[in-house]
């Protein structure tokens, strides 16, 4: 198991030599608030309501001391607003209060923060401050329980015994390659097993759509020629950058 798992993950990374965070952010802060907003919404929503969010309230003072009912309102399209407001405020003021206005790098103090949990942490401290972590969400579940790496459904137990897989230098990559097969081509109802590049090594395969012609059509974002969840992608993205909110696009 562990040889298959580790031949999947150097597949994965010829696969997506690109895979990155989905978020857009351009310091610590604003992937520490990207991500609290993140939950129960797409990476796509979050990056179309960031650009006014940290226009408005652009370091941790700033947010500390927002009016409640404008920074809900500014953060409403990504759902669950009152209390992810409630979060941000939080936050941001034990950022102001306890930390000098600067996001802690160590995984203790991030998640005495409010709305910061273990996931959360991960996310900021692999991609902020290159700490290495795996990051648990509902596509790296699915995809490591099909590929029998674990039977885990408890996200810490699952980050224990992925973690027991791998050298620690690739938990942050990993993350990043198991999410965006996630999202492109192995769906949670209909994977595209018939377009999957790592379909001979999948215990899984034939739960999805075998015929490569239908399972094609399958496939999202890059992968099936739209855009990504970005406004800015990095550099060497291959695919096109998201549209901002409110921006018509095409069907």
């Amino acid at each position: 198991m562990v040889r298959r798992a580790r031949r999947i993950n150097r597949e994965l990374a010829e696969v997506y030599p690109y895979a990155h965070p989905e978020l857009d952010f351009r310091n610590p802060f604003e992937l520490l608030v990207a991500t609290v907003l993140s939950a129960q919404t797409t990476d796509l929503r979050v990056n179309q309501t960031t650009p006014a969010l940290f226009a408005a309230y652009p370091t941790p003072e700033d947010m500390a001391a927002a009016v409640p009912e404008e920074l809900e309102e500014i953060i409403r399209p990504t759902g669950f607003f009152r209390s992810k407001a409630k979060a941000l405020l939080g936050l941001s003021q034990a950022l102001r209060d306890d930390f000098g206005g600067e996001v802690p790098g160590r995984l203790e103090d991030l998640v005495k923060l409010p709305g910061v949990g273990r996931k959360t942490a991960n996310v900021v401290l692999g991609n902020a401050f290159g700490v290495p972590g795996i990051t648990v969400d509902t596509h790296f579940g699915r995809l490591v329980r099909r590929f029998k790496w674990t039977e885990q459904h408890d996200p810490e137990k699952v980050e224990a015994e992925i973690c027991a897989i791998f050298p620690k230098s690739e938990w942050t990559m990993l993350s990043h390659r198991v999410v965006f097969h996630g999202r492109r081509v192995c769906h949670a109802l209909k994977p595209a097993c018939g377009a999957c590049p790592i379909a001979p090594l999948c215990p899984a395969y034939g739960e999805g759509e075998t015929d490569p012609e239908k399972a094609k059509k399958l496939l999202k974002y890059e992968k099936g020629g739209k855009p990504g969840q970005r406004l800015s992608p990095p550099p060497d993205y291959p695919g096109l950058p998201a549209a901002p909110l409110g921006a018509r696009t095409e069907p």
